[in-house]
């Protein structure tokens, strides 16, 4: 099975984190978000893969440096149909398989689709009205796809993972929808009427839109680890379940590390600091005296170096927290935390969710962060400040 993976959008959803990086080379884990999904390809059968750039091309292609991979480039991001048509002349006339760059799927489910095709990955939510909802016959065969209908006839959507015949590389020249762009989902109602398309039942799978989903594709990879101990552990640290210390990576006397946790190479951790949850220390990351990492994403180079807490949070690269600083991560009402994303207030759907830094945030002493707060790239508190809103490089 040929697959394209589709990484070439910038990520909007996901600033600040995406100031600096494109969302598919976030890291998730061991690896980059697009590296799991072109890792999970392989696992599935894909024998080809073509992955499509295009917002800061580079830096995927340094990611998948490793990778046995085919670019294409999308010039203009134009829609998931005009990025697969970028790809096409790496197609061969055969089926193929299409890949979001930044939505995980359990190993089973994806086999599964690659094995069924032409097929389409589906999946049941409790929000079908925010999604391409499927409409199947008797048989499981799609009849037709309708995007965000304000009354679902279903509870079944589109996943975003296709297999299409060969046929299909002649159908990717679709017409511009009510979005300016060029839809895959008008490739699939072509497929539907030309062929029988399955739904093949996707049993897990997490599209990475939005900082607290970064959090959870974290939550679920770090769970994929086995215990691992290369780096330098102090002899008096005590590391329970499924920890990996890199090597290069030191942890420090009196540290306590309750799996599932990664410490990367580079990264210090301690004395005296306790990470517990899901947690993702990045390359050079640095947790010391006296503080609690508890279920974050710490990325490379971030700082948290004394007598500070942070919980349910996602700090970008360099971030510096100063001594004292305090990430609150639950509401007094109990309701889940809101996140503004692309300027509107958004539910996490999580009841514990802290603040999102973008890369080089610096807090001052004694700093206090309310939960759901988003600092932008480069932002600054002072010492003793209580920020209670989002804040914009100052």
């Amino acid at each position: 099975m040929q697959t394209v993976v589709l990484a070439a959008g910038e990520g909007t959803r996901m600033r600040p984190l995406t100031d600096r990086r494109p969302k598919p080379t976030l890291p998730v884990a061991d690896r980059t978000l697009v590296e799991h999904v072109v890792d999970g390809a392989r696992r599935a059968g894909a024998e080809r893969v073509v992955v499509v750039v295009g917002y800061a091309a580079d830096a995927v292609r340094q990611a998948l440096d490793d990778r046995d991979v085919t670019f294409a480039v999308q010039e203009r991001q134009r829609g998931t149909a005009n990025a697969v048509r970028a790809a096409r002349d790496e197609l061969e006339d055969a089926p193929f398989a299409v890949l979001n760059g930044d939505v995980l799927y359990d190993r089973d489910s994806l086999a599964a689709l690659y094995d069924a095709g032409p097929a389409v990955g589906a999946a049941r939510v409790d929000d079908p009205e925010n999604y391409g909802v499927l409409e199947t016959d008797a048989d499981g065969h799609v009849r037709s796809v309708v995007e965000k209908p304000a009354n679902p006839t279903s509870n079944l959507v589109n996943a975003g993972a296709y297999v299409f015949p060969a046929a299909a590389r002649d159908w990717l020249d679709v017409g511009e929808s009510d979005r300016g762009e060029y839809e895959l989902t008008d490739v699939l109602e072509r497929a539907c009427d030309a062929v029988d398309v399955r739904a093949v039942a996707v049993e897990r799978w997490l599209d990475v839109g939005r900082p607290w989903e970064l959090l959870a594709a974290t939550e679920w990879k770090l769970g994929d680890l086995e215990r691992r101990l290369d780096g330098d552990v102090h002899p008096d640290a005590d590391l329970r379940g499924s920890v990996v210390v890199e090597d290069g990576a030191t942890v420090d006397a009196g540290v306590v590390i309750e799996g599932p946790a990664l410490v990367r190479a580079g990264a210090s951790v301690g004395p005296n600091a306790y990470v517990r949850g899901a947690t993702l220390l990045g390359e050079g990351a640095n947790v010391g005296h006296a503080v609690e990492i508890k279920n974050s994403v710490l990325m490379a180079g971030a700082t948290v170096g004394h007598l500070s807490y942070v919980g349910d949070s996602v700090l970008g690269r360099d971030v510096n927290f100063g001594a004292g600083t305090t990430v609150a991560n639950l509401r007094h009402d109990d309701a889940a935390v809101r996140v503004r994303v692309k300027g509107e207030s958004s539910s996490t759907g999580r009841r514990k969710f802290g603040v999102v830094c973008g890369d080089a945030v610096k807090t001052g002493i004694d700093t206090a962060l309310n939960a759901g707060v988003v600092l932008g790239t480069g932002a600054r508190t002072e010492p003793g400040e209580t920020v209670r809103r989002d804040r914009d490089r100052s």
